[in-house]
């Protein structure tokens, strides 16, 4: 544990006694043409004096259809779910939080530029003329705050459950005709679970 993210500039001490990563299985929607699904990589927990973080990718997120409407100018979203539960002690689990976070992506032609609004991270739009650059911002969650420390009791048990997905697209009803496979796009990664001791 003593790994995570030294680099974090608040990193203080052992947050994790046990942590225990498991996937719960669910069909996806949508593949990409290799077959590969969505799915939740390099899931980490970490501290700072005050909060909670926590840190993961999705990789297979961007199958050629979604590559084709970025192309196109089509603003692209993503959305992240993470939720705090306080598991030990009751056959009911408390919800400590339940944070939805979004991202996306939208191409200038004219500039060739990529542009990547996270507002969960910065105010400002990160802007870069390589798809792989904006493909790594897009499917990269860091530094997200879960909960403040305050609100986790010494000895208690905990779980994070974490999920992304591309939300589906809404065009006017005119683009309907040109880009009629846009709005049926219902990519998601299966539900991620993460159980600790603080």
């Amino acid at each position: 544990m003593n790994t995570l993210f030294l680099r974090h500039q608040k990193s203080v001490g052992l947050l994790l006694i046990v942590i225990f990563v498991l996937q719960l299985a669910a069909p996806c929607p949508v593949t990409a043409k290799d077959g590969s699904q969505p799915i939740l990589t390099d899931i980490k927990l970490a501290n700072t004096r005050d909060d909670l973080l926590i840190y993961f990718e999705v990789e297979n997120a961007f199958p050629p259809k979604i590559i084709q409407s970025i192309e196109n100018g089509i603003l692209t979203p993503f959305s992240f779910h993470v939720s705090l539960y306080r598991t030990g002690g009751s056959w009911l689990d408390k919800k400590i939080t339940d944070l939805d976070v979004h991202s996306s992506i939208k191409y200038n032609s004219l500039k060739q530029e990529y542009t990547v609004f996270r507002p969960w991270k910065e105010e400002k739009p990160a802007v870069t003329k390589s798809f792989d650059e904006a493909r790594d911002w897009m499917a990269r969650v860091d530094n997200l705050v879960v909960t403040p420390l305050t609100n986790l009791v010494k000895g208690e048990k905990y779980q994070v459950r974490i999920r992304a997905k591309l939300t589906r697209v809404t065009l006017p009803f005119a683009l309907h005709y040109v880009f009629f496979f846009v709005s049926f796009w219902d990519i998601k990664t299966d539900w991620y679970i993460i159980n600790f001791t603080y």
